[in-house]
C-alpha cells in the first residue's frame, strides 16, 4: 500500500501544506520562548522539543511531496 492509495494529489499537497504550517507554529513558539532566556543560559528543553517537532513535521511534508509526484516527474 502506498500513500497515494485513496488520496488525490490535491489532498496530499494540502496535507503537506498543513504540516508546514504546523512546523512554522512550532518554530515561532520556540523562538518566542528562546527570546525570553538570556543568551548565556542553556536553551530550555521545551524550545529544543518545539524545534525537533518542527523538523519532524517538515520531514513528513517533504516525504509527502516526493510521494505524490508522478513517476515521470520524480526523476
Amino acid at each position: 500500500m502506498s500513500i497515494q492509495d485513496g488520496f488525490t494529489p490535491e489532498m496530499i499537497i494540502e496535507l503537506a501544506r498543513e504540516l508546514r504550517r504546523l512546523a512554522k507554529i512550532e518554530d515561532d513558539r520556540a523562538a518566542a520562548e528562546a527570546a525570553t532566556v538570556p543568551y548565556w543560559s542553556p536553551c530550555p528543553p521545551s524550545v529544543l522539543g518545539a524545534r525537533a517537532a518542527a523538523r519532524a513535521l517538515r520531514a513528513d511534508a517533504e516525504l509527502l511531496d516526493t510521494c505524490w509526484r508522478p513517476q515521470s516527474l520524480a526523476s
